[in-house]
């Protein structure tokens, strides 16, 4: 990881996503059985620099799923939820460029698009949680495909899909939406939750003002603030958790990953995190290279062996 180019890096996301395979998370649309209409692709060159891999999409009203699988799989799946402030979701940055590095080690990625929470959908702010708990049920039902454990799936969230995946690891059990069939079932609770320069809270001293603003408006009141901040919501059933942050973030404070180890540690929960002295927000694994902190999936592998 610490020596391969960008340029190598874009070579291995082309073969990576040719040999991919998509699905959808609901078999009908989305979860309150809304007409499905397409997605909008844009690149974000802003962000990343044009690329044929710098992929977001917005208006998403059925999530899917795409499942980079490697040639000898290691038994541990990881549902991705990439980032994009609650208004977009990346496919390529905290995506497909996690692929090469990953597959490389066995592990299976599943990264998945979420309805956006201020599109008008019927669960409102629940939309995206209530995809990323179907999506966990729906790989589980099918582990098997994939030669994957669906007692060793766990959950990689960046930035709002941080908070994504942090509020499947605290309210996997909150019934978000009606059940539709055998699938619903299945546990939603992931082994492990790994969140990387995630939004956490809905505390105005350090939350991520864009994100908290599509999830629960300009005027939230308190038991929105509560219920939709992660490091309040965690007990100790909440999975064991990898942080990773830049100290130099300037759009999620590194405050975020800070509350939630607090949180986790004084309820046993088994966390480790990694902060960094530089890689400002959204590095993922491109942006990463040349810094110090390019060094963190070999951390992050390290660690989720430990736990399952």
């Amino acid at each position: 990881m610490r020596n391969i180019t960008p340029q190598d890096l874009l070579t291995l996301m082309d073969v990576a996503v040719q040999h991919a395979t998509t699905f959808p998370v609901w078999p009908q649309g989305e979860a309150s059985g809304a007409s499905v209409s397409p997605v909008r692709f844009q690149l974000e060159e802003q962000h990343t620099g044009p690329s044929p891999f710098d992929r977001s999409v917005t208006g998403v009203r059925a999530p899917e799923i795409t499942v980079y699988a490697p040639q000898n799989p290691n038994g541990v799946g990881i549902l991705v939820t990439p980032g994009g402030s609650y208004r977009r979701v990346v496919l390529d940055k905290e995506g497909s460029a996690l692929a090469p590095v990953f597959n490389a080690k066995g592990y299976t990625l599943f990264v998945m698009t979420y309805r956006l929470p201020g599109d008008g959908h019927a669960e409102g702010a629940d939309a995206p949680l209530a995809d990323v708990q179907r999506a966990m049920r729906v790989i589980r039902t099918r582990a098997a495909e994939w030669r994957i454990d669906p007692q060793r799936l766990g959950i990689m969230g960046f930035s709002a899909g941080g908070h994504a995946a942090a509020s499947l690891g605290t309210r996997y059990n909150e019934p978000v939406y009606t059940p539709l069939d055998t699938v619903d079932e299945q546990s939603a609770r992931p082994a492990f939750m790994a969140l990387v320069y995630p939004v956490i809270t809905m505390h105005a001293e350090i939350d991520h003002p864009m994100s908290r603003q599509q999830l629960i408006g300009d005027t939230p009141n308190d038991e929105q603030i509560h219920h939709y901040s992660a490091e309040q919501m965690a007990d100790a059933q909440t999975p064991p958790t990898f942080l990773l942050h830049a100290v130099d973030d300037p759009a999620v404070k590194v405050e975020n990953s800070v509350v939630m180890f607090s949180a986790l540690r004084r309820l046993g929960v088994p966390v480790e995190m990694h902060l960094f002295e530089q890689g400002k927000h959204g590095f993922g694994i491109r942006d990463a290279l040349g810094l110090p902190v390019a060094i963190w999936p070999e951390l992050m592998m390290a660690w989720i062996a430990t736990k399952v």
